[in-house]
């Protein structure tokens, strides 16, 4: 069995907070991420779908990994997504990543071409792993297929791990088939699965996988790291409440609208700004309180959000 790095948990897929220059906003990027470790987290997740990375150049996101390292932030707690269509690119951030003590990398399979089949994303992820083989990095395979039009197979993640003792140690899935996470766990035994989703974080710990990768957990980590150490009467109403507000915060995809109610919850209208191609958030009716109230009768908030809600 691996010896993993990444603890068991709740993390967030953390969004990137982006300037009047289009550029990340590394003060309000650290901000946040502390805001996250104490508000829930277990762990963080800098640069991946929902931090808008596949939009950043490689410069940028060399520069949030450095600012990240330089911030004082525990890196040893983050999972830094390092994946791009390119070798070189890939390996040069995850380089940087490890240079600045992540615990581990998230890396997308290339997706520009047609589905290369396991054979031909087998030779890209070896040619990654064989370049960064000395610094002894621990990889977490991203399996996203809506995006990228790529399926990661048991078979492939097998040959990975038996090429490569000991790297690959994880996959994120965000395939929203909870079955497919079982299938992983029941065909490699203590492989750090994530889920992509809250909504199946505590059945994938029952189950003996890590927890989740969540876009929405930039907003429901209390909630989520509440059901999930404390095993209370509330448990129900919980659940309840985490799936309505993962539905409400997903409804136009996990970038605009969850950066919209970031910057309701921190009275900070630049978290509203997206990178194109991505818009921001149409809606300018949101309103946190009334987000909070429409999910009654579930469990009370007020509690984990304080004034934010009031």
């Amino acid at each position: 069995m691996d010896r993993i790095k990444a603890q068991k948990g709740v993390y967030a897929a953390v969004a990137t907070p982006i300037n009047e220059r289009m550029q990340p906003d590394h003060d309000r990027l650290t901000a946040h991420c502390r805001w996250l470790l104490d508000n829930g987290c277990d762990g963080l997740v800098p640069l991946g779908t929902t931090g808008e990375a596949t939009s950043l150049g490689l410069a940028a996101k060399t520069d949030l990994v450095t600012a990240l390292k330089t911030s004082g932030l525990p890196m040893e707690r983050m999972i830094i997504g390092t994946g791009s269509t390119s070798i070189e690119d890939t390996t040069y951030l995850s380089e940087t990543a490890l240079d600045a003590g992540a615990a581990g990398l998230l890396i997308l399979p290339p997706f520009y071409y047609s589905d290369p089949g396991d054979d031909g994303l087998f030779d890209f992820f070896s040619e990654v792993a064989m370049r960064l083989a000395t610094r002894g990095p621990q990889i977490y395979l991203y399996h996203i297929p809506h995006l990228t039009g790529v399926s990661i197979t048991v078979n492939l993640t097998r040959r990975l791990r038996e090429t490569f003792p000991g790297i690959f140690v994880g996959i994120k899935d965000s395939s929203g088939d909870f079955s497919r996470i079982l299938t992983f766990l029941k065909a490699i035994p203590g492989f750090a699965t994530f889920s992509g989703s809250e909504i199946f974080a505590m059945q994938n710990l029952i189950a003996g996988g890590w927890g989740c990768i969540s876009a929405t957990t930039n907003i429901t980590a209390p909630a989520v790291a509440c059901r999930i150490r404390n095993n209370s009467s509330d448990a129900k109403a919980l659940d309840q409440t985490i799936l309505a507000l993962r539905q409400r915060l997903t409804q136009d995809g996990t970038i605009s609208r969850p950066k919209a109610y970031l910057a309701l919850l921190k009275s900070d209208d630049n978290w509203r700004r997206t990178l194109p191609p991505n818009r921001d958030c149409a809606d300018t009716d949101l309103s946190l309180k009334e987000l909070f109230d429409s999910l009654q009768p579930i469990a009370d908030l007020s509690r984990l959000y304080g004034p934010a809600i009031a």
